[in-house]
């Protein structure tokens, strides 16, 4: 859709899914100055395990003055998933980051919910290999955290946007331009700024009504924070 100046790629996987027992190691390098965007072609899924941990690892190096976007369909772990998903974003000088996740414990649509199995999260953003954002996260199945107010609150969807800001970027009336959009369903969000990244997070039950809300912030915000206008063409948020 941007012709050659942005490198728009969809990541198959063809087996659909990650079985018990699976490894799925993806690596990304943006080179210095260029411009990369990927997305899939749909739910990524994580199905139930007989014992064998599945894992997934992320890899994305950007060099100086590149840009990598990361803006994938959500992410379904069935009941009974025993997973391991680790994110790790490794930026160089003036390399820019904006990506998300959705995350959906159980078939929510078929009233399967996340009672068995385990939930293992990492996310590092590092630039020059200092931290940006570390966050880690353990979840089991039937976890009291699933019902707590102080975590999930009964919810089954839960969606996180993370996006670098460039050096000096007064980001107030981002915020307050973002702060005007939310969900469709209503669901609990919210959008903040921290020291170098601006955090997006959605909690609620619509998979695709977080994703829709996640694709509103990235046209408002990618022309502010990237220099080009956004193009949703092919990424499903339209």
């Amino acid at each position: 859709p941007e012709g050659e100046t942005v490198c728009q790629a969809i990541l198959l996987h063809p087996p659909s899914g990650i079985a018990g027992g699976d490894r799925l190691h993806i690596g990304v390098d943006v080179a210095q100055g260029a411009h990369a965007q990927m997305t899939t072609p749909g739910a990524g899924k994580w199905y139930r395990s007989a014992g064998d941990e599945a894992s997934q690892k992320l890899v994305f190096n950007v060099a100086n003055e590149g840009i990598f976007e990361w803006l994938p369909q959500e992410t379904i772990v069935f009941d009974g998933a025993r997973s391991h998903m680790e994110t790790r974003v490794n930026l160089v000088g003036d390399a820019r980051y904006f990506g998300w996740e959705i995350l959906c414990l159980g078939r929510s649509a078929a009233g399967e919910r996340f009672s068995n199995g385990h939930i293992d999260l990492v996310t590092r953003i590092e630039r020059d290999g200092r931290p940006l954002w570390l966050e880690r996260g353990h979840v089991e199945g039937n976890d009291p955290l699933l019902h707590s107010r102080a975590g999930w609150d009964g919810n089954s969807i839960c969606g996180t946007l993370l996006a670098t800001l460039p050096t000096g970027f007064d980001v107030a009336s981002l915020l307050e331009v973002g702060r005007a959009v939310a969900p469709n369903d209503e669901a609990e969000h919210g959008l903040t700024a921290l020291p170098g990244m601006l955090l997006a997070r959605y909690l609620g039950h619509n998979s695709e009504a977080a994703r829709l809300w996640f694709g509103a912030l990235w046209q408002l915000f990618r022309p502010a924070l990237l220099g080009r206008a956004a193009v949703p063409r092919g990424i499903g948020v339209t």
